[in-house]
């Protein structure tokens, strides 16, 4: 009522509705209809209803701007059952039809809607009080906007808010590690897809606000803690190498754990965000390079020595010839048979140690032998037939599951039968009570471009702690007298010059499997 005073209305009011008492009564009614708290339309109805009565008008209708700024939505008393609400265009209004009074509501000079009474019966005094509500109305229309305004951004501003909630929440549950986090209570607050999928298998509504003591409970509690609290104390990121066992068939996996601190003021240390990450295949990856380290150290040392144990044993050798013929010439009987024999046996012992420098030299510096495209299955069938005369054979089943029509490698076909009859050998000495050995020979499973070979038996098996050093030179499980340990580290070193792999799986009771891959002609071969 800002433009419109007091001393106004009420002249105003008595040439409208008879006298002023009347006036100030319908204004204070309709006052008291704005300050009822309902919702927004039904005070309007309400208002316009109370205008209508008033007034004795047929219809009123209050015109409220639609947020778009460009239509209106009515409010119109009374309202027909199951009448559909009227909307109009903003620019065809306020041109009043035939009968009609239509007023402007403003507030601060923009127009916030308009005012339309359908009078019967009232002449132009009518027009006297129309004003006076316009006004009472304007700012209630303004304050309807203002809310729907502050409405609006609260909603866009609570939608952009969990957008981004979301999207944070979808780019750590889409990253490859491990991750949550936990609070200074150790309680905690984040925690990823990929720590569902875990070893524990723990969903996220399981977790979170829970202290982490309760749900990591393969760790230990103490330690944990103070690892934490490192974090918080020093504000340094920590790491440390996991090695935890996965399921029950023995496998080991080994993780990388960081623990990062998180300022969430900027200043204090609030939160610790751990990451997990698998690094089964980088541990495996770096242990292949310590290996081949180790070989080529064992190489270079084999190349080394070649000479300085030739030259003795050539001297023995050679004395061994000359006391051949002396014994001959000078010696009869009984001497002459015991000194044959023990020139025999240190002709033998030469002839050992000449095969373990041979074997040595093999593995230090290939001798690239000439490779052509063989086939595996073949390569295979001929290592079970030299292996079949073995004493041990005899006492063991053989089953063969040799895939036909695989694709050549380009190989050697003595080195791989060296290979592949070493590996069968020592499948026979780990069965030496009888048992079962399978030979098998397929594409390989992870990779098609190669071809897999598994040498499985029912033997003793090995320790988890030893199937890291059976491919070192010189490492034998073997007793004293048994084997040399230069086996297996050969055989690393063909299948490696052939550009494949080998590995091995071992169980105690339960046996070993031996898998050799190797690359199919044309797809990486050397």
């Amino acid at each position: 009522m800002d433009r419109v005073s007091v001393t106004e209305i009420v002249p105003r009011m008595s040439e409208a509705v008879g006298t002023p008492a009347e006036g100030l009564e319908l204004v204070g009614r309709v006052a008291r209809l704005l300050n009822t708290g309902l919702a927004a339309e039904e005070t309007l109805a309400s208002v316009a209803e109370a205008l209508r009565r008033g007034l004795g008008a047929a219809t009123v209708q209050v015109w409220l701007r639609e947020p778009n700024a460009t239509t209106l939505r009515a409010i119109t008393a009374p309202v027909a059952p199951g009448a559909p609400r009227t909307s109009r265009s903003f620019a065809t209004l306020p041109e009043a039809e035939a009968g009609a009074i239509r007023l402007p509501l403003l507030h601060e000079g923009e127009r916030l809607g308009v005012l339309e009474v359908t009078p019967v019966g009232l002449g132009p005094a009518a027009e006297a009080l129309l004003p006076i509500m316009a006004d009472v109305l304007a700012p209630f229309l303004a304050s309807i906007e203002l809310s729907e305004d502050l409405a609006y951004e609260v909603a866009l501003r609570s939608r952009e808010i969990e957008e981004q909630r979301r999207f944070i929440t979808l780019v750590i549950d889409c990253l490859p590690v491990g991750l949550y986090v936990i609070d200074r209570d150790y309680r905690i607050q984040i925690w990823n897809r990929k720590r569902e999928m875990g070893t524990q298998g723990l969903r996220r509504d399981e977790v979170v606000g829970r202290p982490v003591f309760e749900v990591l409970t393969r760790q230990d509690a103490h330690q944990l803690k103070e690892e934490f609290d490192d974090v918080f104390a020093t504000g340094q990121v920590r790491q440390l190498d996991l090695q935890v066992a996965a399921g029950g068939g023995g496998e080991v996996k080994f993780y990388r754990i960081s623990k990062i601190p998180m300022r969430q003021d900027g200043t204090t240390i609030s939160h610790v965000i751990t990451i997990g990450e698998d690094v089964s295949e980088t541990h495996v990856g770096q242990q292949r390079i310590l290996q081949s380290e180790k070989l080529a150290a064992i190489g270079q040392l084999a190349a080394g020595i070649m000479h300085e144990i030739n030259n003795p044993l050539a001297t023995i050798g050679a004395c061994v010839a000359a006391l051949e013929h002396r014994v001959a010439d000078e010696m009869s009987g009984a001497g002459e048979a015991a000194a044959r024999e023990y020139l025999e046996i240190i002709d033998k012992e030469v002839q050992r140690c000449e095969s373990i420098v041979d074997g040595l030299l093999d593995f230090s510096r290939p001798k690239g032998k000439a490779k052509g495209p063989v086939s595996v299955s073949a390569i295979l069938e001929d290592t079970l037939f030299l292996v079949k005369h073995h004493e041990r054979f005899k006492q063991i089943e053989v089953h063969r599951d040799l895939a036909e029509g695989l694709p050549e490698v380009f190989a050697n076909g003595e080195q791989l039968i060296q290979v592949f009859m070493a590996i069968m050998l020592n499948a026979l000495d780990a069965m030496e009570g009888g048992g079962a050995l399978t030979v098998r020979c397929g594409a390989g499973a992870v990779h098609p471009d190669e071809v897999e070979v598994d040498i499985e038996d029912t033997g003793v098996g090995m320790p988890r702690g030893e199937l890291s050093k059976i491919f070192e030179p010189f490492y034998t499980t073997k007793p004293p007298g048994r084997g040399t340990g230069l086996g297996l580290s050969v055989c690393y070193g063909i299948v490696a010059e052939h550009g494949g792999r080998i590995e091995v799986d071992s169980h105690m009771g339960r046996g070993s499997v031996f898998r050799v891959y190797l690359p199919v002609h044309g797809k990486g071969a050397s």
